[in-house]
């Protein structure tokens, strides 16, 4: 591929790994060579992490692509995409580093491969700082084949902070084109559900723990529906290490999804935990939005590759979501609107329109 490389400042807006994510999936997509800049600059550890790195090798092993400047602590990378192809594909983290995100960098590209694809993705399913695998499979997974696409993920082994060791495997067939979505009616709450996890040495108490505090919060503001969280003990053959975490889910009328989660950490007590999940729903419920703010961001490079007007209803856009959207009209020549919500309803609360015309990218393999 001749032509000039566009050209990515990763030290901008979000200025850290979703930057490296959205580009680097995007110029392998549109065929375009990249350079990315100053990747990190701001963060304690500049630079490219353990997790970043292995994010990056999967891209180019995707496409037969050419990578400079791919090592622990680089702040420069040069991409040279080639032809996506489908089949089976490894990404190991060797760390805690979340299978969530790889398989957002992943996704969409497989999407416009020759032929089905199986990721093997191994690192955290339940890692700090990222989605949980949980939420992938609830939340993201629904809503995002309302694009138009379906695919299978099925979590061979559940892995946690510091040691990592999950494993999960994604299967997918590729598509023609993406259809666009229209997530704007929020509808009313009709069901509250969940699952509280221990795993390793942590007693199935905590579990417990966690949902008790965790509906007790929920009940203060919303009264009239059950709420059905299960304590779980995962499998020892089923998961590495010690962890413990929760996640609650709302689903509405018009089958919108909402979620709160958290994660366990050394010295903090199931009650906090439950809590902080039950706190993080509740206000993603409040904004009047159709999507939570975990989702938002994750629907966007979809919504520039899809083919005609998509439209979701948020609450306050966050800083991942304004990234993305920046690199998707750079690089794809999406055009995005963020305009506040004008229904009456939405009047007293902070929720807004993002639309977007997408490029109508079409798979040249079917």
């Amino acid at each position: 591929m001749a032509g000039p490389r566009v050209e990515g400042d990763g030290g901008i807006m979000e200025g850290g790994g979703q930057i490296l994510r959205v580009s680097t999936a995007l110029s392998c997509l549109l065929g375009l060579p990249l350079r990315v800049q100053k990747i990190r600059a701001g963060r304690s550890t500049p630079g490219l992490r353990p997790q970043h790195l292995s994010g990056l090798e999967m891209i180019r092993d995707l496409c037969d692509g050419q990578l400079e400047g791919a090592e622990i602590g680089s702040t420069e990378i040069t991409f040279t995409p080639e032809k996506i192809k489908g089949g089976v594909h490894t990404a190991d983290t060797k760390t805690a580093g979340s299978v969530c995100l790889l398989m957002q960098v992943s996704m969409p590209c497989v999407l416009f491969a020759a032929c089905p694809s199986e990721l093997r993705l191994k690192g955290g399913t339940n890692a700090e700082m990222a989605p949980q695998i949980d939420y992938t499979a609830m939340v993201f997974k629904p809503i995002v084949e309302k694009f138009g696409f379906t695919f299978n993920c099925d979590i061979k082994m559940r892995g946690y902070y510091p040691k990592g060791g999950g494993e999960v495997i994604v299967r997918m067939s590729p598509v023609k084109q993406l259809s666009p979505i229209n997530l704007t009616d929020r509808g009313c709450v009709t069901k509250i559900y969940g699952r509280a996890f221990v795993a390793g040495v942590l007693p199935f108490k905590v579990a417990k723990d966690m949902v008790a505090a965790a509906v007790r919060c929920i009940r203060k503001e919303i009264r009239d529906l059950y709420v059905n969280i299960q304590p779980v003990q995962e499998p020892k053959d089923q998961a590495f290490g010690n962890g413990n975490g929760i996640i609650i889910i709302a689903e509405t009328s018009t089958g919108c999804l909402f979620a709160g989660s958290s994660l366990g950490k050394r010295g903090v007590n199931a009650d906090k935990v439950g809590i902080e999940a039950a706190e993080m729903l509740l206000a993603n419920l409040r904004h009047g939005g159709a999507v939570d703010e975990y989702l938002q961001d994750q629907l966007i490079i979809f919504m520039a590759l899809a083919s005609g007007i998509s439209r979701i209803k948020t609450g306050p856009v966050t800083l991942h979501t304004q990234t993305a959207i920046h690199f998707a009209e750079q690089l794809a020549k999406a055009k995005f609107t963020v305009k506040k919500s004008e229904d009456e309803e939405d009047a007293s609360k902070d929720t807004y329109i993002i639309e977007c015309q997408g490029i109508g990218m079409t798979n040249p393999n079917l």
